[in-house]
């Protein structure tokens, strides 16, 4: 069985991260809506397209809160055994090993799901009674019934026009927890980040994203993905490092986002529409 993808940071409790401060450029009131939840023990659903910046939001705030953060990257294939735990055969016989989850919950840590709906429906029944008042979670393989430590947080994030033609979450899992919703930003604040992240010039930066709002046009074409930030900050960095502008386009946004022939050359006629 596969196991979760899994990060961690962890800093000593109480204490400031020793690690910079993560990038983030608010667009409203999300910081001040999540620490208001991190203090009234509320979850929290990040609701946004794919690279749009749920994940760093994230550890902005992991590292604002001064909390640890497990991060999970959810697939088909993670149980609710993944995140719980489970009991490993060992030469002197059996040992049980916490899961990421439990962890977060001894911890108080900051749990985050990414791309939850993308795990088993029987993850998903497990997380239910950490999204309460009860706040705890039964380990039935060892008997224990975990109360969350102070600090602990779950969080969960998807993206809604992806998985609406796919997987949904339920409507009684939906109504656990307090829904923050992203996008894409404003074209100056997107450029901001680009200029930051990859130390571009504001010129290159403001060509990106104009080049990517064309490109998240498309989507009524067929295209099942749009352009996200941290692809624009990728091609930007190839711009940074040598690599010419309509070079780094072609292999750091358009060839990552389709297959499809027609849609290809309709996202090239608009790099070498951009790029004149």
């Amino acid at each position: 069985m596969a196991a979760p993808l899994l990060h961690t940071v962890v800093p000593p409790q109480g204490s400031v991260p020793s690690s910079p401060e993560p990038y983030y450029l608010p667009s409203g009131a999300e910081v001040s809506i999540f620490a208001h939840c991190h203090a009234l023990e509320l979850a929290v659903m990040l609701k946004g397209p794919t690279g749009c910046g749920k994940t760093r939001f994230v550890e902005h705030m992991a590292w604002k809160l001064k909390r640890p953060l497990i991060t999970i990257s959810c697939h088909d294939d993670l149980s609710a055994s993944d995140l719980i735990g489970r009991f490993l055969i060992r030469h002197d016989g059996t040992a049980w090993q916490d899961g990421p989850l439990t962890r977060a919950v001894r911890e108080g840590a900051i749990c985050y799901l990414d791309e939850v709906v993308e795990a088993r429906q029987d993850t998903m029944v497990v997380l239910h009674s950490l999204t309460d008042h009860r706040r705890s979670l039964p380990i039935d393989k060892t008997g224990e019934s975990l109360v969350a430590a102070p600090g602990f947080l779950l969080v969960i994030s998807y993206n809604p026009g992806y998985q609406r033609m796919l997987k949904d979450l339920k409507p009684s899992t939906r109504q656990r927890f307090v829904a923050l919703d992203f996008d894409f930003p404003p074209a100056s604040r997107e450029a901001a980040i680009i200029e930051r992240e990859s130390g571009t010039d504001h010129g290159t930066a403001m060509a990106l994203v104009s080049l990517g709002q064309r490109l998240r046009a498309l989507r009524d074409r067929g295209l099942a993905e749009v352009p996200s930030t941290r692809l624009l900050i990728a091609a930007a960095a190839l711009v940074v490092s040598g690599i010419p502008i309509r070079q780094a386009c072609l292999s750091a946004v358009v060839s990552p986002l389709s297959d499809d022939e027609a849609l290809v050359s309709a996202m090239r006629d608009l790099v070498d529409a951009t790029f004149v």
